[in-house]
């Protein structure tokens, strides 16, 4: 029997990329898509729901499937605002595992970050790990919280600091063994490779995914 996944964040890098792969994966026959603004040019599999992710309860009698791909987030430039930046980084998430739970969804992946950290001084670190700490209370039978590093990939907005913090680390790299591994970028493909990967295995080592096991894991797409 054929897959319906739910995807949150599409219009974003990774999630894009969660999109696109389960659009051509004949594993799955319909793509939930959650969002504020319409995407255009997508396929008939693929269905698409508009409205403030703020408020998603006004989604539950549609928010059904067999895998929720959590991809949102955002960034201290875009939301300087720190009660909205939680409300989309913590709430979101949260919101969208709770009804995960209440409609019996049996697969949950969340992109949280390298450093999350529900006792850091750090507000994005203690956002990130509390986020993941409420994720995780839900109990969804195959839940994964994936922390990349620094991700690497072509973004539609412009992130001129990112992109400079890209270059550097692209350098330094080759230095990264050991326990600096999981310093290495992670591109953008390899974490949606991650993602579908684990929601069609059995995979139980570990249930947050950390930035190395994510290169691993990416190529057995």
């Amino acid at each position: 029997m054929k897959k319906t996944a739910i995807i949150l964040g599409a219009s974003g890098l990774t999630g894009g990329l969660v999109l696109q792969k389960l659009i051509e994966d004949e594993r799955y026959d319909t793509i939930k898509l959650f969002s504020r603004s319409k995407m255009e040019g997508l396929p008939n599999k693929v269905k698409h729901f508009i409205g403030d992710l703020l408020e998603l309860n006004q989604f539950k009698t549609d928010f059904t499937a067999d895998e929720v791909y959590c991809c949102i987030g955002t960034t201290a430039k875009k939301t300087p605002d720190k009660t909205l930046y939680k409300k989309i980084d913590f709430g979101i998430p949260l919101a969208a595992a709770k009804l995960s739970k209440e409609n019996n969804i049996p697969t949950f992946l969340v992109i949280s970050a390298m450093g999350a950290n529900k006792n850091s001084t750090v507000f994005y670190n203690k956002t990130k790990g509390e986020m993941e700490q409420k994720v995780l209370e839900q109990k969804i039978k195959k839940t994964w919280v994936l922390r990349p590093s620094l991700i690497g990939g072509e973004r539609k907005e412009s992130r001129r600091l990112e992109k400079i913090g890209l270059v550097i680390f692209k350098v330094i790299q080759p230095f990264f063994f050991g326990k600096l591994k999981k310093y290495k970028i992670v591109n953008a493909k390899n974490i949606a490779q991650a993602m579908i990967y684990l929601a069609n295995t059995n995979y139980y080592a570990d249930v947050i995914i950390t930035s190395e096991n994510i290169h691993k894991l990416g190529n057995n797409v």
